[in-house]
C-alpha cells in the first residue's frame, strides 16, 4: 500500500472519527452510512467529481482499520493524551485536532509497523489541510511525546 493510499485512508478516517461526535448509532452503522453517502473522488483524491466512481478498497480498508482501532482503544488513547497534553482537557480541544490526535496516537501506540516519523508527518500534513494555523505545531508536540512514550 503506497503513501498516497495511506494518506487518503487517513483523511477518510479523520472524517469518520470527526463525525462520530454527533452519532449515537453503532459503529458499523456509522461506517455503513459514511461509505454509502460520501462522495469519494473530488476532495481527497484530487480528481473531478464523478458520481459513478468508487473508493479503492485498500483505501477504505485502511480507513476502517484506523477508525475501528481508535474506537476500540479510545479509553487507553485518551488516558495517554490526557497525561501528555499538559494543561489541555480533551473536551476543550478543537474536535478536528482531537480526532486527528487520536488517530495518529492509535497508529503510534498499536500499529508499530509504520515509523513514528511517518505517522507524525502525515498527521501534520493533514492538519495543515484541515486544521487551524496552530493545529500542526500543537499536534507535533503531543504526538512527539506519544511516540517517545511508546518507543
Amino acid at each position: 500500500m503506497g503513501l498516497g493510499t495511506r494518506r487518503n485512508g487517513r483523511e477518510y478516517a479523520l472524517k469518520i472519527l470527526y463525525s462520530l461526535y454527533d452519532q449515537e448509532a453503532p459503529l458499523d452503522q456509522v461506517l455503513g452510512d459514511f461509505w454509502n453517502n460520501f462522495r469519494f473522488n473530488s476532495d481527497v483524491l484530487g480528481e473531478p467529481e464523478d458520481p459513478s466512481s468508487s473508493l479503492p478498497q485498500d483505501v477504505a480498508d485502511f480507513a476502517e482499520e484506523l477508525v475501528r482501532g481508535v474506537y476500540e482503544h479510545l479509553e487507553e488513547i485518551d488516558a495517554v493524551l490526557l497525561e501528555l497534553s499538559k494543561n489541555w482537557a480533551l473536551d476543550r480541544m478543537p474536535r478536528l485536532d482531537l480526532s486527528l490526535m487520536r488517530m495518529a496516537s492509535f497508529e503510534l501506540m498499536y500499529m508499530k509497523k509504520t515509523p513514528a516519523g511517518v505517522v507524525i508527518n502525515e498527521a501534520i500534513e493533514i492538519a495543515k489541510r484541515y486544521g487551524t494555523k496552530d493545529t500542526p505545531a500543537f499536534l507535533n508536540g503531543v504526538l512527539d511525546r506519544v511516540a517517545k512514550r511508546n518507543a
